[in-house]
């Protein structure tokens, strides 16, 4: 009895241990593949006709607002005002009609003199996937700036990489809040996950619809 507690111990360590590798295999992967297309400097990000966004809530759970949030929008209204992105797409989640993120940011780009006409809002990005996907697809972008954070940004490349976006990554944040552990830990196995989206699982967003071009692209 002793014996087979002792394998069992053993065998789940080594089960442990392997799925761990796999884990870091996939993240170094994603973080690898797409280093070079990321630029920390907004003052130095690559034109493209269209600047993505990506939603994430306006406020925290245990209060007050939210920095990512910020750290998007404030960047995002940089590039346009440098001509940097001549148009922005808002994409993020509005599952209910007391949540809607596009909303949100169309608002807080508009509190900072960013032409309605320069934002597209996509109310149907509700996953890093489907917001790459959607914009390419279904918004017909062929080139773009992603606009987030810099642990963000490896997942939203790699996926645009994948569906064959021409995309770049600008930082969003110049003073970088703290990336709590949970956090840290989540985008670590969505970064693994994205792989199996991607070559396992063939992953189709939840809404597509008719082809929407944003005009003022470059396409």
């Amino acid at each position: 009895m002793k014996r087979l507690t002792v394998m069992v111990v053993k065998g789940g360590s080594w089960a442990l241990m392997t799925v761990f590798a796999v884990l870091t295999a996939l993240n170094a992967w994603v973080i690898l593949s797409t280093r070079d297309q990321i630029t920390q400097d907004a003052l130095e990000c690559p034109h493209a006709p269209v600047g993505v966004v990506f939603g994430t809530s306006y406020g925290l759970k245990g209060g007050g607002s939210n920095p990512h949030f910020h750290a998007r929008i404030d960047t995002a209204a940089q590039l346009l005002r440098l001509g940097t992105v001549d148009h922005l797409l808002l994409s993020g989640d509005n599952r209910t009609r007391y949540y809607n993120e596009p909303r949100y940011m169309w608002r807080a780009l508009h509190a900072q003199h960013v032409p309605a006409h320069s934002m597209t809002m996509d109310f149907a990005g509700f996953s890093t996937f489907e917001t790459v996907y959607r914009a390419h697809s279904v918004f017909r972008v062929s080139k773009a700036v992603l606009i987030t954070q810099d642990w963000h940004l490896p997942r939203a490349l790699f996926i645009a990489n994948h569906l064959g976006l021409d995309a770049y990554g600008c930082v969003a944040e110049a003073n970088r809040p703290r990336l709590d552990a949970s956090m840290r830990v989540r985008e670590w196995l969505a970064r693994a996950a994205t792989v199996g989206d991607l070559f396992l699982w063939h992953r189709v967003p939840h809404f597509l619809g008719p082809a929407l071009p944003i005009e003022s692209t470059d396409n």
